[in-house]
């Protein structure tokens, strides 16, 4: 009995977590040296992202009877969980970049906006831009044509306003004849 009571507080505080999360991805960190986990907890730090280790058993209590709770056959051997609870992709991007140099970082699997992802599917929303990236990109494009209409407008301005004025003098004198 008492071994549960010790261990409530910690499945209270990954619920706390876990509690209004975007996403969450599991990934099994053995074999990441020690600048390698100090280099990668900075990334996820700086983009708002929730690194933990924790007890598979904690973690599945926790989850139960929530969204992520699909993620329960996942939890096998060493397990951390980054968790966003505003950018859904920020996990998985920011995990799967890693991964790619740091060979020894593997994705397990997922939960982003209520729904289970595994490996290859993570692979699939880390490629995804982040919010932040695809509102550039579509305030870039809304620019793109009031910029090329204002370079036209002032083209015409330097060099065709002098020809034009002249023109449009000839024209309403040819309309009065």
């Amino acid at each position: 009995m008492a071994k549960i009571e010790l261990k409530q507080p910690i499945v209270d505080a990954i619920s706390e977590e876990v509690k209004d999360a975007a996403s969450i991805v599991l990934v099994d960190y053995r074999g990441l040296t020690v600048s390698e986990d100090t280099e990668l907890r900075k990334q996820l730090r700086e983009a708002g992202v929730t690194y933990r280790v924790y007890k598979n058993s904690m973690m599945k209590r926790a989850f139960a009877g929530t969204e992520f709770e699909g993620l329960e056959e996942y939890l096998a051997g060493p397990s951390a969980v980054a968790i966003s609870k505003d950018d859904a992709t920020a996990p998985a991007r920011i995990l799967a970049k890693f991964a790619k140099d740091a060979k020894a970082l593997e994705l397990k699997a997922g939960v982003v906006e209520g729904k289970v992802y595994d490996e290859n599917e993570l692979q699939v929303i880390a490629s995804v831009p982040s919010r932040d990236e695809l509102l550039a990109k579509l305030l870039g494009s809304l620019q793109s044509p009031i910029t090329n209409l204002a370079r036209v407008l002032n083209q015409i301005a330097e060099a065709g306003g002098e020809a034009a004025a002249p023109e449009a003098t000839e024209e309403p004198a040819a309309v009065t004849e």
